[in-house]
């Protein structure tokens, strides 16, 4: 049974602080992943955008969404995956930019993108801010990252690729 007391921001705000699988630092909500919330015939519609295509995390991002809600005492829950507009780096918040840095993986460059891997891209290391790194793997230790070392403290760290 539907709890009837729980409007579509209630739902929102219950499930926003969800944190990514793969980065548990930020949440769905600093992502950007989590884009609506509807009620229609006593069912709640909850709309994500993956990060990307085949993004492994969607389905236990998912889950999380129906134990959550269903904790609520809301049965009826539809999750859907949608990819228009396709997500972009652009919808981080401010917050997840500093979480990710904070927690040792290189934030995205936004005046960047459009440049990734090019010889010009300058990714900051996030322990030391120095400029002197260079990319190791276009790969991290997800699909969403890439691997670099800093030349001057010597640490290896994920940047989290503009999309």
């Amino acid at each position: 049974m539907v709890t009837s007391h729980l409007n579509t921001k209630d739902v929102y705000d219950l499930i926003a602080e969800i944190p990514d699988p793969e980065i548990p630092v930020i949440t769905i909500k600093d992502l950007g992943i989590l884009r609506n919330v509807r009620l229609e015939n006593d069912t709640y519609t909850v709309t994500i955008t993956p990060t990307y295509t085949a993004c492994p995390a969607m389905k236990m991002i998912e889950d999380q969404i129906k134990e959550i809600l269903f904790a609520k005492g809301i049965d009826k829950i539809n999750v859907e995956l949608t990819y228009e507009p396709a997500w972009t780096t652009d919808w981080l918040s401010e917050d997840a930019k500093a979480k990710l840095k904070k927690y040792g993986i290189a934030p995205p460059n936004h005046s960047a993108c459009n440049k990734l891997f090019s010889a010009e891209e300058t990714v900051l290391c996030p322990r030391c801010n120095s400029r002197h790194t260079e990319l190791i793997s276009r790969f991290g230790s997800t699909a969403c990252k890439a691997l670099y070392k800093c030349n001057n403290c010597k640490e290896i760290f994920d940047f989290f690729k503009c999309h």
